[in-house]
């Protein structure tokens, strides 16, 4: 039984529990916070980083490496094609979706999602680098009706916990979406992936946790 670290407000980890849903595979939860020092954490995960899982032959760390492990366990259904050109065109869009995209947009989380403040010298790089990478983000990506293709992937599972936080980040700090700006229509698309039974289960259990976060502040 795969046990998934981390806690329900962390995309990454819902990008993990997206492929863990797609596949079906039974596992359970455990709440780890970001940045944990407890010893046995940091064993499973050495820069206390979420979402980590433990499996029967020990811990794993990082995400995409867990789910690349995933789509090596349970090779069906599948989130990656089997022909390895396709194969490494789906690794590459969920590269640009994390590197590219999102841990940029991550700069401007703070004052959009946390109440804190982001300087203008800040807000100016993010926005500098995303208007060039969104742009080739958009040249790689079909939307055909998925981020790949016909079938749905790991750049997928990437994309659907991705997109929203960078689309919102950029509204609310920099007043404009600039996923939206550079032509790529994350809500339609969010809206279709949504519909599926694991991304709902995502959601749900996300709006949980968020509701017991502003209950607990409150």
């Amino acid at each position: 039984m795969i046990t998934l670290c981390g806690m329900p407000l962390s995309n990454y980890y819902n990008k993990v529990k997206l492929a863990l849903l797609e596949k079906g595979l039974p596992f359970t939860e455990e709440f780890v916070a970001t940045g944990s020092k407890d010893e046995t954490v940091l064993a499973a995960t050495p820069l206390g980083k979420i979402p980590f899982i433990r499996t029967e032959h020990g811990p794993l760390c990082e995400s995409m490496a867990i789910v690349e492990y995933l789509e090596a366990i349970a090779p069906q259904p599948a989130l990656l094609p089997a022909e390895p050109y396709a194969a490494a065109k789906v690794r590459e869009l969920m590269i640009f979706a994390n590197l590219h995209l999102e841990l940029v947009a991550r700069d401007l989380y703070a004052q959009a999602f946390f109440g804190g403040t982001v300087s203008e010298g800040t807000q100016a790089r993010v926005k500098k680098l995303l208007d060039r990478n969104i742009p080739a983000f958009k040249r790689l990506a079909k939307f055909a009706p998925f981020v790949a293709g016909e079938q749905f992937t790991m750049a997928d599972c990437a994309a659907y916990v991705n997109l929203p936080l960078i689309g919102l980040a950029t509204r609310i700090v920099l007043g404009s979406d600039l996923l939206v700006e550079h032509g790529v229509d994350w809500k339609a698309y969010t809206k279709m992936v949504g519909e599926r039974p694991s991304a709902q289960r995502v959601d749900a259990d996300r709006k949980v946790a968020q509701a017991a976060l502003v209950a607990k502040k409150g």
